[in-house]
């Protein structure tokens, strides 16, 4: 039985195999009455494989030969009948049979429960989570890890911690060391019937002062404010000592604010709601304190809605806006679920948008479309391919009204279908079967060629974006894949991909990045989107509709936000802030000039004050600019915003919204009254 694997809720990607062979796996997929699994019960140890077989039975409890299955696993991998899970846990195995595109009835479909049991633990480590000395009066965190005879780290350990001695130091559930008294104690975390130890000297603290320095008396919302702490005693500076921060609260108006609305983080302080904030420095008895009055941001702006490219028959997927070289303004639009349909439209005078051409190509989804930076040429992504071979189709934009397909390429990979894709000058990244992208010069439009590709090793691939010659890959719970494709810093060239680092995100489902350098600040941001297309536990779980509806059905639900790295120092990657708003999810986003552009599926489409530093919910601090949701009484689904996806250009902003087509409006200047 062949398998594929599915990549998203909106993507149906189907492996490469010979036309021919694929179409009667298809046709004996209509046969299939159910599919079980032996054994019916399957418990296996992380780390081991297991033999698990799918059968493809028809009504009669026959067995269907040659049947294309989709497999795909929640904690768990299965290939060619072999399971295998790198963590313990509960966890899910989901298959279904691929149908031909015109079947008339719902794929037959396996859930299974999986148990992965984790293997016994030989030894525990425990650590300082910093370098600082435990001075009587501080506390430092210890933290501790959990290893299996064979060497590899248990994932999901639950300590137990204690202290030798509670008159010299204590140590609570998460590994938070509180120094008492001058001594010797020994911390200890237990877990699975092993046991790690550090013993630790506990001195008296030598400072006899404690000074906050730097910082601002003022601040807007959002703003950071930095402090620093300095202790110093008879000896001179004290700078191995642990310091505490915490931050005290008095709202403006404690109807909004009743609680503490404020961060503070080695010294880094942010004030969510207008009010005065304490921020509080110790160490043993030593305290200092600063006050910060934090004011509105006032970062509200008017949005003035300009025009629509009504697409109300079909879903709409991605948006690219270009200047041809007539010196007119263009968008080209894809279409999702609708018979391969991509459109071009006028958009020069952005109140009055209208449709110059259609390119129609054999897929049953366009879902993304890229316009090269000299809008020489266009490229359309193709899945659903009639003949099974999908890839990506270039355009020619020598009349960037009516542009002529010069051009598909459909090798090394990509006929498994290309999801996303990016565009260089002469290089196309397209994605395969969300397993690798594969770069392709276009040069010659007419015949564009494999140059190299990257695959990252044990990760499934949704969208890449490539800047100053370095590509980032954003690979689910993986979250950004960093690789050198032509900066060179770490080696790399267009012909030779070269990795540079991961940043793991396993929290969220990384399905779009954004890298993006505030020249304010020197700081270079990682804006990384979820894509999370169900509300499973969340008190409002959605109208209970699966998937994505049919014309005028119900708006579908999603989850998710937008995670935001400080990747100033690409060795040193940190998670500094995050944009959530609660019961939406987010798609794909833009940043420009110090503002995000986020489209927020149900949400609408979102910007954001991202200027300065970042730390925190930016949802909360008054960062918001302006929102705008999609009502359609005309709409694919009538009134159901779905944004899609942002682009700034020329002062305004278009967005495709999957229900209702392409749209334009200008967030007006500031200082103008909000209606």
């Amino acid at each position: 039985m062949r398998t594929t694997l599915a990549l998203s809720t909106l993507a149906l990607v189907l492996a490469a195999a010979p036309a021919v062979a694929q179409d009667a796996d298809l046709e004996a997929g209509l046969r299939v009455a159910s599919l079980v699994a032996e054994p019916s019960e399957l418990a296996f140890e992380a780390g081991t494989r297991a033999t698990l077989r799918i059968r493809a039975l028809d009504a009669a409890g026959r067995e269907v030969e040659g049947v294309e299955l989709r497999v795909r696993g929640r904690g768990v991998s299965w290939a060619d009948g072999t399971v295998t899970a790198p963590e313990g846990g509960d966890a899910m195995l989901f298959a279904s049979v691929v149908l031909p595109a015109d079947a008339d009835r719902q794929p037959p479909t396996l859930v299974m429960p999986i148990t992965v049991t984790w293997p016994a633990v030989a030894r525990i480590e425990v650590t300082p989570r910093s370098e600082h000395t435990p001075y009587a009066g501080t506390r430092i965190r210890f933290g501790a890890s959990a290893y299996f005879a064979s060497g590899s780290e248990h994932g999901d350990p639950s300590f137990s911690w204690a202290s030798s001695d509670p008159s010299v130091a204590t140590v609570d559930a998460r590994g938070n060391v509180t120094a008492l008294a001058s001594g010797r104690a020994t911390i200890s975390a237990s877990f699975d019937g092993a046991r790690g130890e550090r013993t630790i000297d506990v001195p008296a603290l030598p400072a006899s002062r404690l000074s906050l320095e730097g910082g601002t008396d003022r601040a807007r919302q959002g703003d950071v404010v930095t402090f620093e702490a300095r202790l110093s005693g008879p000896g001179g500076p004290v700078t191995d000592a642990a310091v505490e921060w915490t931050v005290s609260f008095q709202p403006d108006d404690s109807i909004h604010a009743p609680g503490a609305a404020g961060i503070v983080r080695d010294g880094k302080f942010v004030g969510e709601v207008p009010g005065l904030y304490t921020v509080v420095a110790s160490a043993g008895d030593l305290v200092a304190r600063a006050t910060v009055d934090v004011s509105p941001r006032e970062a509200v702006r008017e949005v003035q809605v300009l025009g629509q490219g009504s697409v109300s028959d079909v879903h709409t997927s991605d948006l690219w806006i270009y200047e041809g070289n007539d010196g007119r303004d263009y968008a080209v639009t894809g279409t999702w679920g609708a018979n391969g349909w991509a459109y071009f439209w006028d958009v020069t005078d952005p109140t009055n948008i209208v449709k110059t051409d259609s390119i129609h190509v054999d897929a049953r989804t366009v879902n993304d479309v890229k316009v090269s930076p000299g809008a020489r040429y266009a490229a359309l992504s193709r899945e659903g391919a009639s003949n099974r071979r999908n890839g990506a189709v270039i355009l020619d934009l020598a009349d960037p009204a009516h542009p002529v397909i010069a051009s598909t390429f459909d090798t090394n990979g990509v006929t498994g279908g290309v999801h996303n894709m990016f565009a260089t000058e002469n290089h196309l990244f397209a994605l395969a079967g969300g397993d690798k992208y594969v770069i392709i010069d276009v040069t010659d439009l007419a015949d564009p060629r494999f140059v190299s590709e990257y695959n990252h090793p044990d990760s499934r691939i949704h969208d890449v974006w490539v800047h100053d010659g370095v590509a980032y890959s954003s690979e689910w719970g993986n979250g950004v894949v960093v690789v050198d494709v032509g900066n060179g810093r770490w080696g790399g060239s267009i012909e030779n991909p070269v990795f540079v680092t991961n940043v793991p995100y396993p929290v969220g489902a990384t399905h779009a990045a954004f890298p993006y350098l505030q020249e304010e600040t020197g700081r270079f941001y990682l804006f990384l989107g979820d894509e999370i297309m169900n509300r499973r536990g969340a008190a409002w779980g959605g109208a209970g509709l699966g998937g994505i509806p049919e014309k005028g059905g119900t708006p579908s639900v999603t989850r998710g936000y937008v995670h935001i790295i400080d990747f100033t120092d690409p060795e040193k990657p940190v998670d500094v802030a995050r944009y959530e708003v609660p019961e939406f999810g987010t798609h794909n986003l833009w940043v420009e000039d110090d503002i995000l552009y986020v489209a927020y599926y149900e949400g609408g489409v979102r910007t954001v004050d991202v200027s300065g530093e970042l730390m925190g919910n930016l949802a909360t601090q008054g960062r918001e600019i302006a929102v705008y949701k999609a009502f359609d009484p005309d709409g694919y689904t009538a009134n159901a915003p779905m944004a899609w996806g942002p682009q700034p250009y020329k002062g305004n902003l278009f967005f495709s919204d999957f229900n209702s087509g392409l749209w334009s409006v200008r967030i007006m200047p500031e200082g103008r009254p909000i209606s």
